[in-house]
């Protein structure tokens, strides 16, 4: 018997391949495992999978956390309605009540961060399906969102309250969508509360408010249920929801706008040089941060044959309202960008704008009959392939951090806890930067405070230490906020080195000196 030519053996594995991903995106996309949706079950496998291995891998390394998680460390002991470097309070609220039940540790963390990643996810799911739309349809919305590079990849191993402004943003758009269809003054005070949760977990969440009331007021059937009496009621359960942090702003004004220089505003000569510096920084984040499921979807719709000329056949009103609310977003950041004078941007600050853009490629596809199904179905298999691939680098990155700030989380923080009271027992330490919150993992009694927390001074007791990596100096600012506490340098500072996992044989240096509260005068 003649052999089959290799060439016809490979055609042949590439088509079974081909067959099999298909199955696959097509039991994604249509089975259910039990009263579940099959595709709902396989995130909440892959969430709980996270929540177990991730920490699990930090144990063994003997390591700690990232900078973003560190910082909630530090925050997470304290129910305050307001926290320092301009950040809103939401995530943090969710981690004093996380770790009130779970205790302190990096199980915790990620329990946290998935559970809203979860949420946020299944939310945008349930909105298409309560849209009109096919289960396929909502996953390969759900999918979408997933193969943001923010969201498949930095919220693995970083981020909070952007984790928060992914979540908040699903239930906002489920919140509007159960309002438009039921109109009842549950769906009302629902509406509100969903409000106010978004904008205290992102401030930037308020323009993804903005463009939604704007869009619904632009379509004639949603227009009615917006401007109905009843719509009072939401702006009073946002009101409500959001007073205390509101009012925590005004009174520490200084602390909202810590970090504000980072939009770089006004960073340029003239008027014009300045917008055309922001055009371009916000193009560039928007292509950042929108690039992998654009690309994705646009070649999915190749693959499927999908014309430019399908595509524009007529929007139901359903996608019409996504459409809209993707445009009026990106308008409403345009116009904030030139009236403020901002320059600079971060692709993540485009999350809630940019989010639902998924969700309209895919009620689009659905529109288009076997072709659109076909895509759906490409996309789901890509995206499911990616979020399975990419797991073991997120645990090897659990416990290398990168190069730069992230480096920290390869401390043996236990050991440094151990060098740090060896002389005895400390109830404060500071630091120039929150990296320090990893502490909070060997003793979480310990009270740490980085130069952005607000209230300084009232929590900083003795016996304290400042500690500080690397520099022979800690940053002024946080020497001035010592000096503002009442509290002076004990001495000469000394040096530690502590075992750094991927590191230097004979460890990382760190810094340390005593502080004792300075005689009143």
């Amino acid at each position: 018997m003649l052999a089959e030519p290799a060439a016809n053996r490979a055609g042949l594995g590439d088509e079974n391949s081909l067959k099999y991903s298909m199955k696959w995106a097509e039991w994604l996309g249509e089975a259910r495992i039990g009263p579940f949706p099959a595709a709902i079950v396989m995130v909440a496998l892959y969430c709980c999978l996270q929540i177990v291995v991730l920490p699990l891998v930090s144990l063994w390394a003997g390591t700690g956390v990232g900078v973003d998680d560190s910082e909630q460390l530090m925050y997470m002991r304290f129910l305050w309605a307001g926290y320092g470097g301009s950040q809103p309070p939401l995530y943090s609220w969710l981690g004093w009540l996380t770790s009130s039940v779970f205790g302190t540790s990096i199980v915790t963390l990620k329990i946290l961060k998935y559970s809203l990643i979860f949420i946020g996810l299944t939310s945008v799911f349930v909105a298409v399906r309560k849209l009109g739309y096919s289960q396929r349809t909502a996953v390969a919305s759900m999918f979408g969102v997933w193969l943001f590079p923010q969201v498949i990849w930095e919220m693995q191993h970083t981020l909070s309250h952007s984790v928060a402004a992914l979540c908040l943003s699903g239930v906002l758009l489920l919140a509007l969508i159960q309002l438009l269809q039921r109109k009842s003054p549950l769906a009302y005070v629902l509406f509100g509360l969903a409000i106010g949760a978004a904008i205290l977990a992102k401030y930037n969440n308020v323009i993804l408010i903005a463009a939604m009331l704007a869009a619904a007021l632009s379509l004639r059937k949603t227009r009615q249920v917006i401007l109905r009496p009843q719509i009072v009621i939401s702006l009073i359960a946002a009101i409500l929801v959001c007073v205390p942090t509101l009012y925590w702003n005004a009174t520490h004004p200084g602390d909202l706008l810590a970090r504000s220089y980072k939009f770089g505003i006004d960073d340029g000569n003239g008027a014009l040089p300045v917008a055309l510096r922001g055009i371009l920084d916000l193009g560039q984040a928007v292509l950042n941060f929108a690039i992998l499921p654009v690309v994705i979807f646009e070649v999915a719709m190749l693959a499927a044959r999908i014309g430019p000329s399908t595509l524009r056949e007529r929007f139901p009103d359903s996608e019409k309202l996504v459409w809209r609310i993707l445009g009026f977003g990106l308008c409403i950041t345009i116009i904030l960008m030139l009236a403020s004078g901002a320059t600079r941007f971060q692709d993540r600050w485009l999350l809630p704008i940019l989010l639902f853009l998924p969700v309209a490629f895919a009620v689009r596809m659905d529109a288009l009959g076997e072709k659109g199904r076909i895509a759906q179905n490409l996309v789901i298999t890509v995206a499911a392939a990616l979020a399975i691939l990419i797991l073991p680098v997120t645990w090897a990155y659990q416990v290398y951090g990168g190069k730069g700030q992230g480096r920290v989380v390869r401390l043996d923080y236990q050991t440094l806890y151990r060098d740090l009271t060896a002389d005895g027992a400390i109830k404060t330490v500071t630091s120039d930067w929150h990296w320090v919150g990893n502490l909070r993992l060997a003793d979480p009694n310990l009270v740490v405070l980085g130069k952005e927390v607000p209230g300084f001074a009232a929590l900083l007791q003795e016996p304290a230490v400042l500690v500080w990596l690397d520099k022979p100096n800690p940053e002024p600012g946080i020497l001035e906020r010592i000096h503002q506490a009442g509290f002076v340098v004990d001495g000469a500072s000394h040096s530690l080195r502590i075992p750094e996992f991927f590191g230097a044989s004979d460890g990382r240096l760190v810094n340390v000196v005593k502080l004792k509260k300075q005689d009143a005068k």
